[in-house]
């Protein structure tokens, strides 16, 4: 039952060495291997600004995709991590797009890293229409007639009883 539980610790040591081994080695000589490419958020609209991390990338480097220019991106301080700010084009087109990170001569591209949305027209539920219609003129005014006329009656009233 000793020898067992002696196999467990020792099994369970060597384990902890073997998987702590590749951080120490990557902490003192510097790694270079580019790895998870994330852009938040991952669904944005024209014009937004989409956020890139990467793992494996301690020095920096550049992200580059259709959709924005070639984005620096710089390190995190204490991590393995480089992050950058990339702005989407206006007329970048919709759909789904790549980025390629280059770290220190290595490159990496996630293929569907994030998706770009047309812009919504805002008002009346999005319709295209520019300016008021003449139908629209119609009501307006209606309204502003049937207010001043309103108005006038109830200023008129409030008037005639102060008299009594």
């Amino acid at each position: 039952m000793r020898t067992h539980r002696a196999l467990a610790v020792s099994a369970a040591a060597v384990a902890t060495l073997a998987l702590a081994a590749p951080a120490a080695v990557a902490r003192d000589g510097i790694n270079v291997n580019p790895s998870n490419i994330v852009a938040l958020p991952s669904v944005i609209a024209r014009g937004g600004q989409l956020t890139i991390t990467v793992d494996g990338c301690p020095m920096g480097g550049t992200a580059t995709s259709d959709a924005f220019a070639p984005t620096p991106l710089t390190p995190v301080t204490g991590t393995q991590t480089a992050k950058g700010t990339a702005t989407v084009n206006r007329n970048a087109r919709n759909g789904s797009h790549s980025i390629t990170v280059n770290c220190s001569g290595k490159s990496l591209t996630n293929p569907a890293a994030f998706t770009v949305i047309g812009g919504v027209q805002g008002g009346l539920g999005g319709s295209s229409s520019s300016g008021a219609t003449p139908t629209d003129m119609a009501i307006g005014g209606g309204l502003v007639a049937a207010a001043l006329i309103g108005g006038g009656v109830f200023w008129m009233r409030r008037r005639s009883e102060k008299r009594i």
